[in-house]
């Protein structure tokens, strides 16, 4: 890690440091030029040099790094890492007590003061996501302040900027002992087979819990269920747990159908009762609408921006337009599960797209069930960009 540098910020952005906004962002800054090497301590300072905060240079996104304290004389060093760590894992006690669900985030970026970072945990094991460079320059002082708070199995680690692109593709493996994968690991009592050994991706979204529950619980009974961009199949898995008369699950990836399978016999669910295709789930609108399908759930979960051979799809343009093939084909009386985790906007902005889509499909719906990011995923009201999760259950009365 290089020397201390200064940042000044601008008048018109002081406020909102002084308010506790974690993220360093070009447009606030006036002499961007000095920072070279990521792994950098910055002080921000206003344009008379009045003491703002104290954090990191590392590119992410569109930040130049986080601000990790206020405090003029407190050091980012090993203490400071123990002390923010130890602070998130006793927050998660009930979650570390619970035998149904085993796995969680215990350490969730700005949220729990470090922004850049997230840990979470699989039954034992650690997995250490590191969104920058800047953040990776601390690796030695994390790891250490792991090892010195937790029992574990084994530690895991997720580089996740980018080179040229692409993932990092390192061994992920850091300490403990080698896991043999997949470990079965439970959510809501619900067996998920998942690998920390397979580069970005673990088979299960955390941060849909929740919502997976309630589709289990409260919706799926007797249904026939479309699961889009269905990754593992983790919807479809909670679906036919819950009742579904069937569940379809559709994704591009060729990996989808062999994960799929592998979630459903991890919970004894014969998958030859259920339709798993491998596809793009345009093109699957597409042959739905042809054959005359209809569902009685649609499950939309695709990421913020896709791209496939025919189609490019960016959240904050072309929702509307996914719904609006959604709802071509969900029965009347059906319910449509709208999610995105586009930081992009906020719920108001994406509630406008689902009425804008049913407006222009002459549709009528109801609201019946929102739902945004669970209790390990800590916010903070000052950045409102982390709290990004948005999901909506409708139901679509004509």
């Amino acid at each position: 890690m290089s020397n201390e540098v200064q940042l000044k910020v601008k008048d018109k952005f002081v406020s909102k440091y002084k308010a506790g906004f974690p993220q360093i962002n070009k447009e606030a800054i006036l002499n961007l030029d000095v920072l070279k090497d990521e792994g950098t301590i910055v002080s921000l300072v206003d344009e008379k040099n009045n003491f703002l905060g104290k954090g990191y240079y590392g590119r992410q996104n569109k930040g130049f790094g986080w601000i990790l304290t206020q405090k003029e004389t407190e050091s980012i060093d090993q203490q400071f890492f123990v002390n923010k760590l130890r602070a998130a894992f006793d927050q998660r006690h009930a979650f570390y007590k619970d035998k149904d669900t085993t796995a969680f985030r215990v350490f969730n970026g700005e949220g729990d003061g470090i922004g850049g970072l997230t840990i979470e945990y699989y039954d034992g094991y650690y997995v250490i996501n590191w969104y920058s460079h800047g953040i990776y320059c601390f690796k030695d002082l994390i790891i250490q302040s792991l090892t010195n708070l937790v029992d574990f199995k084994a530690i895991y680690e997720k580089k996740r900027f980018d080179v040229g692109g692409k993932y990092v593709e390192d061994d992920d493996f850091v300490s403990g002992e080698r896991g043999q994968f997949p470990i079965i690991i439970k959510e809501n009592g619900v067996n998920f087979a998942v690998y920390l050994n397979e580069g970005p991706m673990t088979g299960i979204f955390l941060d849909q819990r929740q919502v997976r529950k309630t589709i289990r619980d409260k919706y799926a009974k007797g249904k026939t269920v479309l699961n889009t961009f269905s990754y593992t199949g983790a919807f479809s898995v909670y679906a036919a747990l819950g009742g579904a008369k069937e569940t379809t699950s559709v994704d591009l990836a060729n990996r989808s159908l062999p994960k799929t399978v592998e979630q459903f016999q991890a919970n004894g669910i014969d998958e030859n009762d259920h339709v798993i295709r491998v596809m793009d789930v345009f093109n699957y609108f597409k042959y739905a609408i042809k054959k005359n399908l209809s569902f009685d759930m649609v499950i939309l979960d695709p990421p913020s921006f896709a791209r496939s051979k025919k189609h490019t799809f960016s959240a904050a343009k072309d929702y509307v337009k996914l719904l609006e093939e959604t709802i071509a084909i969900t029965a009347d009386k059906g319910i449509i599960v709208a999610s995105t985790n586009s930081s992009g906007f906020g719920m108001d902005k994406f509630k406008g797209f689902i009425e804008k889509a049913f407006k222009n499909t002459n549709g009528q719906y109801k609201i019946i069930d929102t739902f945004s990011l669970p209790d390990d995923f800590k916010t903070i009201k000052q950045y409102k960009e982390g709290n990004y999760l948005k999901v909506v259950f409708i139901k679509k009365i004509k």
